[in-house]
């Protein structure tokens, strides 16, 4: 009876501490999510300026979906990371994903996009126009910090090249998560914000418990 009281009170605490911490159904996060606190201390030091220009950008010059090895290219190392369950290797044919901006679960990865959390033409605006292309390539491939993610190609494609003072995920719960790949993903690759962007995420970043 005391053993089934303490699976029983261990149950509840799983249930809860999802509920608190908003975890979503998949089975994993961009990596290097940043805490509250160390999210805040990267968007105090980040230089802000006014955006730069469009001016010679193409997304040519952030070559993408690099091949990884084994048959496989950067999007499909993402689908099999953000996924529940998936089928196939390279391709992924199958699976459930949990699209963490509007908490939509999917089964097809045609259904999927792999967003950029900075996007491409955002990055130029804010210093990658004066990179090497082998810099905007790793940039955009990028598997080691939080800045690919699979979602809904409709929320991807809504959200275009805007940064967050004009485009949030329509899911209040994910602005935390949201706010922390971005400021982690613009600290690590040593980026601008814009104003009315820092001030964007400073909001979003206060809807974050820890």
């Amino acid at each position: 009876m005391f053993k089934k009281s303490l699976m029983f009170i261990f149950a509840l605490v799983l249930f809860f501490a999802g509920y608190q911490f908003d975890v979503p159904t998949a089975s994993a996060f961009p990596p290097e999510t940043p805490s509250k606190s160390a999210a805040q201390s990267q968007l105090d030091t980040l230089t802000v300026r006014p955006e730069g220009s469009m001016s010679g950008y193409s997304r040519d010059k952030f070559p993408h979906w690099d091949y990884q090895g084994n048959g496989c290219d950067t999007r499909q190392l993402v689908l099999q990371r953000d996924s529940d369950y998936y089928s196939g290797d390279c391709p992924v044919t199958s699976g459930k994903w949990y699209s963490y901006y509007d908490g939509v679960t999917v089964y097809s990865p045609s259904d999927l996009d792999i967003d950029h959390i900075v996007p491409l033409a955002e990055a130029w605006r804010s210093g990658a126009s004066n990179w090497s292309t082998q810099k905007r390539e790793d940039f955009a491939n990028d598997l080691n910090g939080p800045q690919l993610i699979a979602v809904t190609y409709s929320t991807n494609r809504s959200k275009g090249d805007q940064d967050p003072s004009t485009w949030q995920p329509p899911r209040y719960s994910s602005h935390c998560g949201y706010a922390k790949w971005w400021i982690k993903t613009k600290y690590s690759w040593d980026l601008t914000l814009q104003p009315s962007e820092k001030s964007a995420l400073q909001s979003m970043l206060n809807t974050c418990q820890y």
